[in-house]
């Protein structure tokens, strides 16, 4: 089944689901991180218990704890009605099932409220919108983009895919973006023009297969990285 939304809509993931979305390893967490458009995930909030380096960044960190939940109420019900009309049309190997999916989706928000206060107050969360950021160049060693890039094709066009991910490489010496498809559950039509686009521009790009998938198909990253030859 797609998934027919008006607009990006305030849906966060965990730090389990980040970590079977781009693969990352202790390696990984060693690094500083950058991730955009978190909305209201859980990833910054269960990283820095672990005493990770994550920024989060998203325009929605505007608003308020409360302004925040009050837009996930506003759209999680037919989110998951969407999902549970058609069961068969997705893959739940690691949600088990929409009602799981949506105890998912409330704790991760859960976790998102009790840490957004003291993460502003301490700058890991900061207001960014793609495709301009404020940080200089190579700021952060690996920067994420989960279910922002590609899944709103039909929302964002091709040049602002193309402008955020070399914005993205310029703070970030390297990137990960997942999912590739659409929320029409198709590829997104500007994953290989803007492949294309970035080997001319000396950067090595390497799709991958994940250990996530909900959307059927929907298990795979871009790996972009420096050509270092």
């Amino acid at each position: 089944m797609v998934m027919h939304l008006e607009n990006i809509v305030p849906f966060g993931r965990s730090l389990d689901e980040y970590i079977h979305m781009f693969t990352l390893t202790e390696e990984d967490f060693s690094r500083s991180i950058l991730s955009v458009g978190d909305g209201p995930a859980s990833f910054n909030a269960e990283g820095t218990k672990l005493g990770y380096e994550i920024k989060s960044i998203d325009p929605l960190y505007t608003f308020t704890t409360n302004q925040i939940r009050t837009r996930f109420d506003a759209v999680v019900d037919n989110i998951i009605a969407q999902v549970a009309s058609t069961p068969d049309d997705w893959v739940w190997n690691y949600h088990k099932s929409p009602a799981t999916l949506r105890v998912h989706r409330e704790q991760v928000m859960d976790l998102f409220a009790s840490d957004y206060a003291v993460g502003k107050a301490s700058n890991r969360y900061e207001v960014g919108e793609m495709p301009h950021l404020k940080y200089p160049k190579s700021a952060y060693s690996l920067g994420l983009s989960s279910h922002f890039l590609f899944l709103y094709s039909d929302h964002l066009d091709q040049q602002f895919h193309l402008d955020s991910i070399i914005e993205m490489l310029r703070i970030c010496n390297e990137v990960r973006i997942f999912p590739l498809l659409t929320l029409m559950l198709k590829p997104s039509p500007y994953l290989q023009p803007i492949i294309i686009q970035l080997q001319a521009l000396g950067f090595n790009c390497e799709i991958q297969p994940v250990k996530y998938e909900l959307q059927p198909g929907g298990n795979q990253m871009l790996k972009i990285t420096r050509n270092t030859i």
